[in-house]
C-alpha cells in the first residue's frame, strides 16, 4: 500500500531558470512553425506531421534526447525537462509521435536495463532517424488470470521460437503510432511467460492497417504479425514492471500534454470574450462570463499542480508514481475535456465550425482522456493503491 501523504522536495514542483528557457524556444518553435493551419496541412502527408520539424526539434532543440542518458547519445536531463517540451506540444497541438518515441519506446527501453537493446535503439531516438511505439501493454492485453498449460495463449501476442529466432504472431489493435513506428516494442506471451521483444516490421511478416480515429493528430493502426522476427529485450521476470512503469511514465507525460492544451484552450477563449462586443460592450465583461472562465482557471490549476506532482516522481523514479500518474490522469482529463467545452461554447458560432481551432483540441480532448484508461478506471486503481476500500457497483 503506498502511503497517502507522501513526502516530494518542494523545489521538484517549481521550474528551473533551464526549463523556463526551453519552455521560451520551444513556444517561438510552434508559433513559428506548427501554427494550426501547419497542423491541417501535415495531417494530409502520409506520415501525419511535419518531417522537417520533427529534425529540427531533436537536431537544434534536442527535445528527442532530453530524458535519455548521456551514454546512449541523449542529453542526460530528466523526465522534468521532458515535460516541459511535452506540455509546449500539447499547448500547439503538435502532431507528431513524441508520446509513442520519445516517451514509451524510449522509457521502455530505458526500464528494460538490456543495454544492448538501449546501444541499438535510443541514440537513433534521441537524434531523431528512428520512431518508435510499443504494443500489447494495454490493460486488454494483458492475462486474464486463467492458467493453462500453454500461458502465452492468455496475450493478444504471442512468441515462439522460430529457426533463426523469436517470431511474432497474433494482432493488436489501436497501437500509437503503428502504421509508421519504425520500431515496436512488444510485449508477448511465451509458453515460459511474457517477455519483452524488439521489432522492426516488415511488410511480409507485419500486416498494419490505420484506423479512423477521432483526433487526427495522434494516428492509430491495428498491427498483425505473422512470424515477424523479433529479438528479446530485457529478463523475463521485469517485464510486468517494464509494462507497469512505461505506461505510468506515459500517464504523466499525457498529463503535461493535457495541462498545455488546456492553457491555450483557457488563454484563446479569454482572448476572444475580451474583444468580441455585444450591446456596446466585450462580453468578457458579463458575470455568467466570468465565472466560467473562472472554473476554467481554477480546474487548470489544479491540473498543473497534478502534472507537476506527476512529473517530480517520474524526473526521481519516486515509488509513489503509480499514486501521482492515477491523480494526475484524472484530474487532467476533466480539466480538458470543460476547458475545450467552454473554448467551443464561448466562442458561439464560430467556435463550431470546422474553420475553427476548437474542435480539434476537443477532439485530442476526448481521445486523450481514454487513452491509457478511463477515469474511473484511473479512480478505481487509485483507490487499490492508497488502501480505500470500494463498494462493489450497485
Amino acid at each position: 500500500m503506498h502511503r497517502r501523504h507522501p513526502e516530494i522536495d518542494p523545489q521538484l514542483l517549481s521550474e528551473t531558470d533551464e526549463q523556463r528557457q526551453l519552455r521560451t524556444v520551444l513556444r517561438d518553435l510552434y508559433a513559428e512553425a506548427s501554427g494550426v493551419e501547419d497542423v491541417r496541412k501535415h495531417l494530409a502527408t502520409p506520415r501525419g506531421y511535419d518531417e522537417a520539424l520533427w529534425a529540427r526539434l531533436a537536431g537544434e532543440v534536442g527535445v528527442h534526447g532530453l530524458a535519455i542518458p548521456e551514454e546512449y547519445g541523449g542529453s542526460g536531463f530528466t523526465f522534468a525537462e521532458l515535460a516541459v517540451a511535452l506540455e509546449e506540444s500539447g499547448r500547439a497541438l503538435y502532431c507528431a509521435p513524441l508520446l509513442p518515441t520519445v516517451v514509451l519506446a524510449a522509457h521502455a527501453l530505458l526500464f528494460s536495463g538490456d543495454r544492448a537493446a538501449c546501444e541499438r535503439y535510443l541514440p537513433r531516438i534521441a537524434d531523431g532517424t528512428l520512431t518508435a511505439t510499443v504494443a500489447g501493454f494495454g490493460p486488454n492485453d494483458r492475462p486474464d488470470g486463467v492458467g493453462g498449460p500453454d500461458e502465452s495463449r492468455e496475450f493478444a501476442i504471442t512468441a515462439e521460437q522460430g529457426s533463426s529466432g523469436w517470431v511474432l504472431r497474433g494482432r493488436v489493435d489501436f497501437v500509437l503510432d503503428g502504421a509508421g513506428a519504425d520500431l515496436l516494442l512488444v510485449r508477448a506471451g511465451t509458453p515460459a511467460g511474457p517477455r519483452l521483444f524488439a521489432c522492426e516490421p516488415a511488410p511480409d511478416t507485419c500486416r498494419r492497417t490505420p484506423r479512423r480515429v477521432l483526433d487526427e493528430t495522434r494516428r492509430q493502426a491495428l498491427v498483425e504479425f505473422s512470424g515477424a522476427p523479433a529479438t528479446a529485450v530485457g529478463t523475463a521476470e521485469e517485464v510486468e514492471g517494464v509494462v507497469s512503469a512505461t505506461l505510468d511514465t506515459g500517464r504523466a507525460a499525457l498529463a503535461a500534454e493535457q495541462a498545455g492544451g488546456s492553457g491555450h484552450a483557457l488563454d484563446a477563449t479569454v482572448a476572444f470574450v475580451a474583444q468580441r462586443h455585444q450591446f456596446g460592450r466585450p462580453i468578457g465583461s458579463f458575470q455568467a462570463v466570468k465565472h466560467r472562465l473562472a472554473d476554467v482557471l481554477v480546474a487548470l490549476e489544479a491540473a498543473r499542480s497534478g502534472s507537476a506532482y506527476a512529473t517530480a516522481c517520474a524526473a526521481i523514479a519516486s515509488p509513489q508514481l503509480p499514486v501521482a500518474a492515477c491523480a494526475a490522469a484524472v484530474v487532467c482529463s476533466e480539466t480538458f475535456r470543460l476547458a475545450t467545452a467552454e473554448y467551443v461554447q464561448l466562442h458561439g458560432g464560430i467556435g463550431f465550425t470546422w474553420e475553427h481551432p476548437a474542435h480539434l483540441y476537443v477532439r485530442r480532448a476526448r481521445g486523450a482522456e481514454v487513452l491509457f484508461g478511463t477515469a474511473d478506471q484511473h479512480r478505481t486503481r487509485l483507490a487499490g493503491l492508497v488502501g480505500l476500500a470500494t463498494r462493489p457497483a450497485a
